[in-house]
């Protein structure tokens, strides 16, 4: 056999299905999706952040439609959204945290997926841009913001579910 052959057929190996387990498949799996929900909810914090202002005034229209005094609680709540998800984000880079991260994400994403359709359908809001993604991305509370937080809750519960605690020997 030449040197190409012996390649081509290493390389042959490398990828066939039975090289590749499915613990290994789920950890690849696990991996991405919590670097992916990390590098996500840092970004929506950053970009938050960005425009604080104008997410503090969102957030005080909502709280103000809702019932609650927007004076007193938009900057609380403004600052709270922020830093839940950057702590979010350091949970879920950190392997010891993962699982935590990963539960507080799913509780994050389904508290806006629910308050997206409350306001929207519930309280009859008008329209409004939401600020999730800073100024960056146009998103408007309603069934598009409610069903996106909804399709990113599933990285969360693959994290959940597939994530396993390395067992020390």
């Amino acid at each position: 056999m030449n040197i190409d052959a012996q390649t081509d057929l290493g390389i042959a190996r490398a990828v066939e299905p039975s090289s590749f387990s499915s613990s290994s498949l789920r950890r690849w799996l696990v991996r991405l999706s919590r670097f992916a929900l990390a590098a996500l909810f840092l970004f929506t914090a950053g970009a938050k952040l960005a425009i604080v202002k104008a997410f503090a005034a969102n957030v005080s229209e909502l709280l103000a439609a809702s019932g609650f005094n927007p004076s007193r609680w938009a900057w609380p709540t403004t600052v709270a959204v922020i830093t839940a998800e950057v702590i979010t984000a350091l949970l879920l880079l950190f392997s010891r945290t993962v699982r935590i991260g990963a539960l507080i994400a799913a509780f994050l994403l389904i508290g806006f997926a629910g308050y997206a359709l409350y306001y929207v359908y519930a309280l009859h809001g008008e329209p409004l841009e939401c600020g999730c993604f800073g100024g960056i991305l146009a998103s408007q509370l309603g069934i598009k913001t409610a069903l996106r937080n909804l399709v990113l809750l599933i990285p969360a519960l693959v994290i959940i579910f597939g994530h396993q605690r390395q067992r020390l020997p």
